[in-house]
């Protein structure tokens, strides 16, 4: 085997860059992981979890020599501080739309020469997310979609989540408020709002806990929406969705595409 060049022990602070690394068959650089990582589930047999999403365990991240310590926004910025003062090489991307996923796809890759293999998995993506939109743009009707990233206060859909619902043959109902980077800038502050879109389909992926549909539906003034009138409320896991990285582009992009054709289907 040909010995390994740039960084030999990579500490990975979210779940995407592991998965990544592990696509890419690099996975024998990394040596600490997000103790939220699910994918890919022997990640988490094999690699120690050293880190939450907001802080993470120094000492035992410094005592694992890593040589790059790779994490995903703004919100790790605390933690990226603590890690550099520490004396480590941190490296945080902060991708929000689904042509930044795969451009910090291609930097990861570089970073451990792996670009070739990299470039056949994008473009591999690239072409089913094509052969999805050509599919869907073939429907009489697109659903209209909203998507619940939080419940309380009700977050809509991230920049690339958006993106994604488009491609998958939805409409994002809240399209507007997925250009805005931060959480706190997607609050759909009026309860009323959600109901007077009328989404045909309601998505909820409440960041790590279970989505209670049941609850959406008996919110006060939502028996008339929709997708609460045809039962039309579904979970995509936050794992599957809301991580920038392979996860969404492909998995929670599959699992959209069959929520919007199964309701194209019946709309017909």
């Amino acid at each position: 085997m040909a010995a390994m060049t740039g960084p030999q022990r990579i500490v990975c602070l979210t779940e995407e860059t592991t998965e990544w690394l592990y696509l890419l068959g690099e996975e024998r650089r990394i040596v600490g992981i997000s103790g939220y990582t699910v994918r890919p589930r022997r990640a988490r047999d094999e690699k120690p979890r050293v880190s939450a999403f907001l802080d993470g365990k120094i000492d035992k991240i410094v005592a694992l020599r890593p040589d790059l310590v790779i994490g995903f926004s703004d919100m790790q910025a605390a933690l990226a501080d603590k890690l550099i003062r520490a004396g480590l090489n941190v490296f945080i991307t902060n991708q929000r739309s689904v042509a930044e996923i795969f451009a910090t796809l291609r930097l990861v890759a570089g970073l451990v020469q792996a670009g070739d293999r990299a470039e056949a998995w994008i473009a591999a993506c690239q072409a089913r997310h094509a052969a999805i939109a050509a599919a869907s743009a073939a429907w009489p009707r697109r659903p209209r979609v909203y998507f619940e990233e939080w419940d309380e206060p009700m977050i809509s859909a991230i920049r690339w989540v958006s993106e994604l619902v488009a491609v998958a043959g939805g409409i994002d109902v809240f399209e507007e408020l997925g250009l805005h980077a931060g959480g706190k800038d997607r609050i759909v502050h009026d309860l009323a709002e959600p109901p007077r879109r009328a989404p045909d389909l309601i998505v909820g992926s409440w960041c790590g806990k279970k989505f209670r549909g049941a609850n959406v539906a008996a919110r006060p003034g939502w028996q008339d929406v929709p997708a609460v009138v045809h039962g039309e409320l579904h979970e995509i896991k936050s794992c599957d969705i809301l991580q920038p990285g392979p996860a969404a582009l492909t998995d929670g992009l599959e699992q959209l595409h069959r929520l919007c054709a199964a309701w194209a289907a019946k709309a017909k």
